[in-house]
């Protein structure tokens, strides 16, 4: 039983996980080498796509343009986002305004000889065999590739979702003091007092046969 326990506690750590590493913002500090539009027919990885941008529709039943950014990081790997409004959905960053970032991606081009720096704020991940990108959220010139920023954002929420979950433990804590553990213990003096009445029962009858036998 204790493994269950563990495993249950284990999957629903690793979920959280999972969902916070997704959706919370990080920064990346990347070179912009192209910004541009192609259509995406969509399959299992539509789930890691926003909705259209708002007030479009889409172009087709599993498809539809989608704007993306290409990059290119400081020790030369690839890394292409995608630009898409989030609306009024999930995740809550309220994000209208991916034609006005992409115009900003377009001015912040430029090659390995010159290179602009920029910090991208995003969220999601990259998988190339899913075929997933992770959303700019925000575009920054910046002076370095090795500038870095503190992550407020994360830290506040994590630090106000921590104090909640301190207090629904308190309060469980407190209800389960007050109501469920004097309920147990009534439960198990009630039990108690059945097993010693049914052992007095045991005891008469034993006696009872007892002093038939004799007889």
């Amino acid at each position: 039983m204790r493994y269950v326990k563990w495993t249950f506690f284990g999957l629903i750590a690793l979920i959280l996980f999972a969902f916070f590493d997704y959706t919370l913002p990080r920064h990346d500090v990347v070179r912009i080498v192209d910004a541009t539009t192609q259509r995406v027919d969509m399959g299992a990885n539509a789930w890691f796509f926003a909705a259209p941008d708002v007030g479009t529709g889409t172009t087709g039943a599993n498809g539809r343009d989608v704007k993306f950014i290409q990059t290119i990081r400081p020790d030369g790997r690839p890394l292409v986002f995608r630009n898409e409004d989030t609306g009024w959905g999930w995740p809550p960053y309220f994000k209208v305004n991916s034609f006005d970032l992409q115009t900003e991606a377009s001015n912040l081009k430029s090659t390995s000889d010159n290179p602009k720096w920029v910090m991208v704020t995003r969220y999601g991940w990259r998988n190339q065999f899913f075929t997933i990108f992770p959303n700019a959220v925000r575009l920054r010139q910046v002076d370095s590739p090795n500038a870095t920023v503190f992550p407020w954002v994360n830290v506040i929420i994590l630090t106000f979702l921590a104090f909640i979950l301190f207090m629904l433990r308190r309060m469980w804590m407190q209800f389960r003091e007050r109501s469920i553990d004097p309920m147990l213990h009534d439960m198990g003096d009630a039990f108690d007092r059945a097993d010693a009445q049914a052992h007095d029962a045991t005891g008469r009858a034993r006696g009872f046969w007892a002093r038939l036998r004799g007889k």
